[in-house]
C-alpha cells in the first residue's frame, strides 16, 4: 500500500497546515473584529513561496467577495498589514446592505458627484480616506515603477511594492461610484544586472496587478496595448547583444508597448443602467464619442518627454481613457499624479479631477499648469495639504472652451 505523500504544509512544518485549520485563524480574527456572524469564507489558498494562507472574505447574505485574511503559516497570526483592515470590510458590507432597500434597482438614479477640481499634497493611501464614498466616476494613472530606475528606490521587496499597491486599490474602490471604471497603464520592468557575473530580471508587473484588482473586488473588462513607435525600445538596451551576436538564446526583443488595464468596480448593474438613470440626460449626450474612435484593443501613441519629471505618459493617452470611460462633468482620479496629465486632459475634454501626488515638487508643477487649464476658475480648486492657488494678472479672463461648465 502506497503511503501518502506530506502535504507541501506539513513538509515545511507550518503550524496552518490545511483548510480548516486556515479558517479557524480567520474566525477567530473575525470574532475580534464582530464581523464574523456576516462573513462566510470562500476557499483557502496557501502561497508557499511567501509562506502564508490567504482566506477569501464573502459577504454572507450576497456571497460577494469583501476582502481576504492573510495568515502566517508558521506562526499562524494574521498579518495585519496584508489583510483586508476591518474597516474596510465593514464598509463594503453595509454599503452592499444598502443596496437591499426593497426598492427596484431599475428605478434607482445615481447622485451627481459634489467633489470640485482638487489637488492634494500627500500619500494617495491616507489621502484617499478623506474623500467620500462613491465621490468619483472614473479612476486613471500609472502607478511608480518598481525600483526600474533611479528615481524608483523606495521599495525594499517586490512583495512590498505589490502590497502598496493593494492597499491603494482597497482605498480608491471605497472612493469609486458602483459599476465605475478604474483604467491602470503598467508594463513589466527590468531590473538591471549589477555585475556581468548576475543576469537581469524582468518583472511581468502587469500579471500581478491582474490578481490584485480581481481580488479587490474588480471586474477585468479589457486589456489596451500601447503600442509606440519602432525603435521606441531601444533606449532600454535590450536586445542589442543579441542584434550583435544573433546567437539563438540571447533573444530579447525592444519593448514597445505598455498594457492599458480596464476594471470596472463589481456591481450587478449593467452598464446600460448608467446611461438611463443618469441625472442630466443632456450630459449623456454631449459625452457621445464621435467618428475616429479606436476600434481595436491597439492603440498607437507616440510617447512624451518632460524634463520636469521622469515618467509621463501622453496627453493623448489619457484624453482617450477619459472619452471613453466617462461622461462630460464626471470626476476623474489619479491618485500617482506626477505633474497632472490626467488632470490638464480632464478640463479639456469637460470633466473636473482630482490629483493626488506626494511629492512637493510635482504638486507645484500642477498648482501652476492648472492656472493655463482654467484660467481664473482655478482659484476654486481645493487644495488639501498644500497653499490655496493665488490669482495673478497673469491668469487668462476666461478659461479654454473645453473648460467652460466644469465647475460644480
Amino acid at each position: 500500500m502506497t503511503e501518502k505523500k506530506p502535504s507541501v504544509a506539513e513538509q515545511r512544518n507550518y503550524s496552518v497546515l490545511d483548510v480548516q485549520s486556515a479558517k479557524r485563524v480567520a474566525a477567530m480574527w473575525l470574532e475580534q473584529a464582530e464581523l464574523d456572524q456576516a462573513i462566510i469564507f470562500g476557499l483557502p489558498e496557501i502561497d508557499d513561496r511567501y509562506h502564508i494562507w490567504r482566506v477569501p472574505l464573502l459577504n454572507h447574505a450576497t456571497r460577494e467577495y469583501v476582502g481576504e485574511a492573510v495568515i502566517d503559516a508558521y506562526t499562524s497570526l494574521v498579518l495585519e498589514d496584508k489583510s483586508t483592515a476591518p474597516e474596510m470590510i465593514e464598509t463594503r458590507l453595509l454599503k452592499r446592505k444598502q443596496d437591499g432597500t426593497g426598492r427596484s434597482r431599475s428605478q434607482e438614479s445615481y447622485h451627481l458627484s459634489t467633489l470640485r477640481n482638487t489637488i492634494a499634497l500627500g500619500d494617495c493611501e491616507r489621502v484617499l480616506q478623506d474623500l467620500p464614498a462613491g465621490s468619483v466616476d472614473l479612476v486613471f494613472t500609472s502607478p511608480p515603477y518598481y525600483n526600474a530606475r533611479p528615481e524608483y528606490t523606495d521599495y525594499v521587496t517586490y512583495e512590498e511594492y505589490l502590497l502598496k499597491i493593494r492597499k491603494v486599490v482597497q482605498n480608491t474602490r471605497r472612493v469609486l461610484a458602483e459599476g465605475r471604471f478604474f483604467v491602470m497603464n503598467v508594463s513589466p520592468v527590468l531590473i538591471r544586472r549589477t555585475s556581468r557575473n548576475e543576469s537581469s530580471r524582468r518583472i511581468a508587473v502587469p500579471f500581478d496587478m491582474h490578481r490584485l484588482f480581481v481580488e479587490e473586488g474588480f471586474d477585468f473588462m479589457e486589456d489596451i496595448v500601447w503600442e509606440k513607435p519602432e525603435g521606441a525600445g531601444w533606449a532600454t538596451g535590450r536586445g542589442r547583444r543579441f542584434a550583435a551576436d544573433r546567437n539563438p538564446l540571447q533573444y530579447k526583443p525592444a519593448p514597445v508597448t505598455e498594457n492599458i488595464l480596464v476594471y470596472r468596480k463589481h456591481t450587478s448593474r449593467l452598464i446600460d443602467w448608467h446611461i438611463r438613470n443618469h441625472p442630466k440626460p443632456e450630459l449623456v449626450e454631449a459625452s457621445r464619442i464621435e467618428d475616429g474612435y479606436e476600434r481595436t484593443n491597439i492603440w498607437r501613441i507616440t510617447p512624451t518627454y518632460d524634463k520636469r519629471h521622469p515618467a509621463v505618459f501622453p496627453l493623448e493617452l489619457a484624453e482617450k481613457v477619459i472619452t471613453y470611460y466617462s461622461f462630460k462633468h464626471d470626476v476623474v482620479l489619479d491618485p500617482f499624479a506626477g505633474i497632472g496629465t490626467v488632470g490638464k486632459a480632464a478640463v479639456r475634454l469637460g470633466r473636473r479631477f482630482v490629483l493626488i501626488e506626494r511629492e512637493t515638487e510635482y504638486v507645484n508643477v500642477i498648482r501652476e499648469e492648472a492656472k493655463n487649464w482654467l484660467g481664473k476658475q482655478a482659484k476654486d480648486i481645493l487644495t488639501v495639504n498644500c497653499a490655496p492657488i493665488q490669482e495673478s494678472h497673469k491668469l487668462e479672463e476666461t478659461p479654454s472652451e473645453e473648460s467652460i461648465n466644469v465647475d460644480v
